[in-house]
């Protein structure tokens, strides 16, 4: 069995449900902006993708009530980020055994608080993989499930081939995700490449909000926008 083939299976053994491979070139300038030449040698990458289960999401509006939010923060946050750890790191050991170098990716990673981004974009990965597009949201929208998928990636110099192509957005006139935001962070600007996040997405101001939150009752979640997209909505019973 190809490389290729093995890994897919063995990322659907693992409970993936979406994976594809991004040709990083399409991107290197802003991968290096934002992580460094030690993250922008990588050629390509792997993007792994876990959906949401869709009770834990449509429950949402009624995030206030402590049960819903400490069971969204569980089953819809942190052990998703789990299962995706796992996976990239079982991955990444299956590449470097067969004489590649592999980085995973860890799903949830910030890199300090002035720019509120990780080292590497998930989203991006997955939209060059073909497996969605980049939303008035700024997460990625994939057609079966919407924003209702955590990420991960095995970044890595094996020759994967890339077989997915981009997606065009189809978000249209939809601004669902824009007027549900409670901080009013987003702009609903398109995504346009080499445009920066600012032009979209106040970061700041839905930061500032879950500190508030944190600091009034403990424990921040929201997920509105999340909760919203209509592509997302099509499979839950929201």
């Amino acid at each position: 069995m190809e490389l290729d083939d093995r890994i897919r299976a063995l990322a659907e053994m693992l409970g993936v449900d979406f994976m594809g491979v991004a040709d990083l070139s399409l991107a290197h300038d802003a991968i290096l902006a934002q992580g460094g030449p030690a993250i922008a040698e990588y050629p390509r990458a792997v993007s792994l993708g876990i959906g949401l289960l869709q009770p834990i999401v449509d429950q949402l509006p009624r995030r206030a009530e402590r049960a819903v939010a400490l069971s969204y923060r569980h089953h819809g946050y942190n052990l998703v980020n789990e299962r995706l750890d796992h996976v990239a790191s079982r991955l990444g050991s299956v590449l470097q055994r067969e004489g590649h170098r592999a980085m995973p990716v860890a799903a949830s990673q910030r890199v300090g608080d002035d720019g509120l981004y990780g080292v590497f974009s998930h989203k991006m990965a997955a939209h060059l993989a073909g497996l969605g597009w980049i939303g008035k949201s700024c997460m990625l929208i994939t057609p079966e499930a919407g924003p209702r998928v955590r990420w991960a990636t095995v970044l890595t110099d094996a020759p994967l081939e890339a077989r997915g192509s981009l997606m065009d957005e189809r978000c249209g006139k939809c601004t669902e995700c824009v007027d549900v935001c409670p901080p009013g962070a987003y702009t609903g600007q398109p995504f346009r490449a080499g445009e920066p996040r600012e032009v979209r997405f106040a970061a700041h101001k839905c930061d500032e909000y879950f500190s508030e939150m944190e600091e009034s009752t403990g424990l921040s979640v929201c997920g509105m926008c999340l909760y919203i997209c209509p592509y997302g909505r099509r499979q839950g019973a929201g």
